[in-house]
């Protein structure tokens, strides 16, 4: 009889601390829950504060554990605080999700300066600050870790029709992922990236509103569901990815290929 080894695919989280950005709506909600139903404790973040208290009652009601904090991505300041606090009621941050973001919707030349440099600290400078933030306090503990950057297909591909902006920052998540992973492997924190094609969320309803059911050119001719991100999500915080890092994974549906 042969013996086959077991398969390496745990997605029990157990015993982590992962914290997630923008969890108010959209693609960040749906990875807090999933975190938090594979045992992780969750820090909750984001702006609108009536909405983190509600996923941290939804996701209490299930059995999970979370703290719900106002997070400003554009505020060093605020970042830093946030930090401190789930490292002091929770512990070290060991799994970080990147996922606060914003659209930019205009032409280079129509943009405002306000609007410049939201679309750059949201989506690019908050990152790169969080992200270090919680790296220097893994390598102080001699903690592993893993983080998760939120790219997109839009960082590949730009139709030239507006968000050119959005589309040079997730470009630049990408490359943030690559460098971050060079240099933190030593520290045992995977640094790896999810771009996913036009997924159902509060984004991308905006952007159905104002150019219409634009699905129809898809060769699958359909909006993503975020729970088909779940199994990405899982495969990079858990242990089953262990040799995994400076990575970038596409989940489009074929979208990008039309």
């Amino acid at each position: 009889m042969t013996d086959y080894p077991t398969p390496n695919f745990s997605t029990d989280l157990s015993g982590q601390v992962a914290l997630v950005t923008g969890t108010t709506s959209g693609l960040g909600k749906r990875f807090a829950t999933v975190l938090a139903a594979c045992g992780a404790t969750v820090a909750l973040t984001g702006r609108r504060v009536d909405r983190l208290d509600a996923l941290a009652r939804e996701i209490r009601a299930a059995g999970g554990e979370c703290l719900p904090l106002a997070l400003d991505m554009m505020d060093r300041d605020s970042i830093r605080s946030v930090v401190d606090e789930v490292e002091k009621t929770l512990g070290t941050i060991t799994i970080l999700v990147n996922n606060a973001g914003i659209p930019d919707a205009q032409y280079a030349v129509k943009m405002s300066d306000e609007l410049v440099d939201a679309v750059f600290d949201t989506n690019l400078r908050g990152p790169w600050d969080l992200s270090c933030e919680v790296a220097r306090r893994l390598i102080a503990a001699n903690v592993p870790g893993r983080m998760v950057n939120i790219s997109s297909t839009g960082g590949f591909n730009y139709a030239g029709n507006g968000a050119a902006l959005y589309s040079i920052t997730k470009s630049a998540i990408v490359r943030m992922t690559e460098t971050l992973a060079v240099e933190w492997s030593r520290f045992h924190i995977n640094v790896n990236a999810i771009a996913p094609g036009a997924f159902s969320s509060e984004m991308l309803d905006g952007m159905l509103e104002r150019m219409g059911d634009f699905s129809k050119m898809f060769p699958r001719k359909r909006i993503g569901d975020p729970a088909q991100l779940d199994s990405t999500l899982l495969f990079l915080v858990s242990p089953s990815s262990d040799a995994v890092t400076g990575t970038c994974i596409k989940v489009d549906d074929g979208q990008g290929s039309r």
